[in-house]
């Protein structure tokens, strides 16, 4: 019947959120895809809230409603205009925290699909992404944890829009993780702002090329269209290094680099045929140079995005 709420979700069921990197180089608030690194709540209806956070990653996290993952859950239930049942909700996380790998947004978009879901799903995708977006600020982060894949992804006073690009054939990740945070608050500061109309410029056609490039699978654009003047240049004194590989990395096999998010994870792009052990001796060398350590981790693009199971 046309206007009848949906009916609350009764069992239990799980929700797995990736991690992603945003910008990609020029890409700033509006590209990033998803990795293959995941947020999981495993949500039970009940008749009391319980939020428990599990695991080492997730030390010190609230363990009642103040939770960041359950405030997004309440989200759905205003933007929906209706109270949020209980539940249970265990939550489990391999991301990285303040990294650049996008841990809020994978805590977020985890919470406003469990959220959703708890209620019966009385949002579309659109209006889940909206929420995300609107709550986070830009969507470059959101968009690929949800959808999956290459995302790019615009927010306005007229709503969200995006548009998914499938990962070209052949196009890996390499992830260059310090064993420092960096906050998105501190990255964010060092910014100018204003910006000339040489660096808007710049901006605007290497992100365009970028988007194409990524979207007709031209790998051997990416190292020209991943260069980038809006923010890594300000932000690569808060990442010991990364200069070097945003400079260099392209002569130890990758196809181009950038600065993942706010850092300080670095990302780099291969050649899924091609060896990475040069790539990671190098990057490794980068680390070791500069007096930091760290992991370097080679991932497909996660192509799924956030995906609930029923129990």
């Amino acid at each position: 019947m046309p206007g009848t709420p949906p009916t609350p979700q009764t069992t239990p069921f799980t929700v797995r959120a990736p991690a992603s990197s945003a910008n990609l180089g020029p890409g700033f608030d509006s590209l990033g895809l998803s990795v293959p690194l995941y947020t999981t709540l495993r949500v039970t209806p009940q008749d009391t809230t319980q939020v428990i956070p599990m695991g080492a990653e997730l030390d010190g996290t609230p363990a009642d409603e103040t939770n960041y993952v359950y405030r997004a859950m309440e989200l759905v239930a205003r933007r929906a205009g209706r109270p949020l049942p209980p539940a249970r909700i265990e939550i489990e996380t391999d991301v990285p925290l303040a990294r650049g790998l996008g841990s809020s947004a994978a805590a977020l978009v985890a919470g406003i699909v469990a959220g959703n879901e708890l209620l019966g799903r009385p949002l579309d995708d659109l209006a889940v992404l909206d929420v995300a977006a609107r709550e986070e600020g830009h969507p470059d982060n959101v968009a690929p944890a949800l959808f999956g894949g290459i995302v790019v992804a615009t927010l306005d006073k007229l709503g969200t829009h995006y548009v998914r690009l499938d990962p070209p054939a052949h196009l890996g990740v390499t992830v260059l993780i310090p064993d420092f945070e960096l906050s998105t608050s501190k990255a964010r500061a060092v910014l100018p702002k204003e910006y000339s109309r040489a660096d808007a410029v710049h901006a605007l056609s290497h992100a365009a090329l970028l988007a194409a490039a990524l979207a007709q699978g031209r790998l051997d654009l990416l190292r020209h269209a991943m260069q980038d003047y809006i923010h890594q240049i300000w932000r690569a004194p808060l990442v010991p290094g990364l200069s070097d590989i945003l400079e260099d990395a392209w002569k130890h096999g990758a196809l181009g680099a950038a600065l993942s998010g706010a850092g300080p994870t670095v990302l780099c792009f291969h050649d899924t045929r091609e060896p990475t052990a040069p790539l990671h001796a190098y990057l490794h060398g980068v680390m070791k140079r500069n007096g930091l350590d760290g992991r370097v981790l080679d991932f497909p693009i996660d192509a799924a995005g956030t995906l609930v199971e029923r129990a």
